[in-house]
This record gives C-alpha cells, sequence and structure tokens, in this order.
C-alpha cells in the first residue's frame, strides 16, 4: 500500500525531471534510476527502449522485439560502460532464447511489470545464464516495468537488488513510472527510437543534445572537439533522420513529442 510519504517523494522526483532540459536526458534518467533504487534498496538499474522490427515475426519468439538502447546507473567492472547488459543483449540479438527473454512479451502493449522472481521457476536460478550474467555481480532478484508508447516502441525501467521484489516494492515502482509517459518519450526521442527514420549513433546524439540549446555550430564543434565541418555533417544526418530541415523544426518537433 502507497502512502502519502511516499507518494510525495514520487511526485517530487516527477518535478525535478521536469526541470532537465532537453540537452540533458542522459543526467535526468540517471536521477531518476538513482532515487529508484533508493526507494527499494536495489544496488542498480537500467533504462532500456525497445522496439519492433519490421520482418516475418511469426517465426521469432521474441515477435521482431529488439533493445535499442541501454542505460545503466552503475557501469559493472571490467566494463567501463553498459557492457555487461549490452553482453545480455547480445545474446538476445542471436535469438538464443533464454526464459528470461520471453517475460517482456506477455501482454506486450500494456503498462506492466514483471520480475525474475516472481515469473521464472526456481530451477532457471540454476542455470549457467543466471549464475553468468546476475548471481556473478550479486543480483538476487530483478524486476522490470514496462511502458507502452505505441505498437512498435516501449520503454523499460529494470531494477536490479540482493533480495526479492516485495509486492509492496513492486506497486511503488509501477506508480513512479506510470504517472510519466511524457518522459518516457522524451528518453526515447533522445536516442531517435520514435520518430526518426533510424536511431541517433552515439555521435550523433550528443551533437542533437547541443543542437537543443542555444550553443551554435562553431560552439558545439568546440564542445565536442570536431571540426565544424564534422559538425555539419551530423546535424544534416539528425535532420534527415527526423524528416525535418531545420534546428527550429527539430525543436518544435521535440516539443510536441515531449508534452
Amino acid at each position: 500500500m502507497m502512502t502519502a510519504t511516499s507518494e510525495e517523494a514520487i511526485h517530487r522526483v516527477w518535478d525535478d525531471l521536469s526541470g532537465f532540459g532537453a540537452d540533458h536526458s542522459t543526467q535526468a534518467v540517471l536521477h531518476l534510476l538513482s532515487f529508484l533504487c533508493e526507494t527499494v534498496g536495489a544496488w542498480n538499474a537500467t533504462w532500456a527502449g525497445a522496439v519492433r522490427l519490421e520482418g516475418a515475426h511469426d517465426t521469432d519468439p521474441l515477435q521482431g522485439w529488439r533493445v535499442g538502447a541501454v542505460q545503466a546507473l552503475h557501469a559493472i567492472p571490467p566494463h567501463p560502460d553498459e557492457g555487461h547488459f549490452k553482453d545480455i543483449l547480445e545474446v538476445w540479438d542471436k535469438r538464443e532464447i533464454d526464459p528470461s527473454f520471453l517475460l517482456p512479451m506477455q501482454r506486450v502493449g500494456a503498462f506492466r511489470s514483471y520480475s525474475f522472481r516472481r515469473e521464472l521457476p526456481a530451477s532457471w536460478f540454476e542455470s549457467a545464464f543466471y549464475q553468468r550474467y546476475y548471481a556473478s555481480v550479486g543480483t538476487v532478484d530483478a524486476l522490470f516495468v514496462a511502458f507502452p508508447l505505441n505498437k512498435d516502441c516501449e520503454s523499460h525501467v529494470g531494477l536490479y537488488a540482493q533480495t526479492t521484489f516485495t509486492d509492496e516494492q513492486i506497486a511503488k515502482l509501477s506508480y513512479a513510472l506510470r504517472g510519466i509517459k511524457w518522459f518516457h518519450r522524451h528518453m526515447m526521442l533522445s536516442y531517435g527510437l520514435v520518430v526518426a527514420s533510424s536511431p541517433l549513433t552515439p555521435a550523433e546524439r550528443k551533437v542533437m543534445q547541443l543542437l537543443l540549446t542555444s550553443a551554435s555550430e562553431k560552439d558545439i564543434a568546440r564542445q565536442l572537439l570536431l571540426s565544424a565541418a564534422t559538425v555539419h555533417q551530423y546535424i544534416v544526418g539528425i535532420f534527415r533522420k527526423f524528416g525535418v530541415h531545420s534546428r527550429a523544426g527539430l525543436m518544435a518537433l521535440w516539443l510536441s513529442c515531449s508534452s
């Protein structure tokens, strides 16, 4: 059961998120993930953007769904970034289907939560997959909350804990993530996973975040230590992917999709 204190803390975080500028989506999601970890005592958290690819889904147990972007709160040594989680996604992309991969396929298109201890049999926790990717880094249970934006696009938040998640904790996390549809759209847009014709590259993403500020092309080049010509090429590519012809068009698109 949610308490008034818990609700107020969640509402404050929603207010915090609305104060982050369009050029600070990375900082915003890290702020949210940090709060969620503190709320339920998780040791790590991830945000992931999932998209459904075109093709023959009838023969694909994952129904065409692939993870287009992932961001972790804490990197897991020896990886300097999200390498640990990307290792898991490489197995996903090869369609080496582990039972845990089928959990997000349940009730696709609906807001939902799913956790390992609640959904998977005890025998799975003895598997080589669990031992390698979860037990080896201290994860006893993992909880995920999925927010569908349309039939081909979902935002997923994962929490990783050294204990089993309780029903009360799951309810808190679901409440915290259900009331911010604008934020889920914002994150998907920042990676080019919605509206854009194809996902943004890491370099394009850095340029786009600065494009959404008052920085000139020369300022962007200076901040990113790139040549002006290279920055201009990135900008042209970004405009093409989002189907706009100017910075004003990109900003208008961003505002319309983030509201």
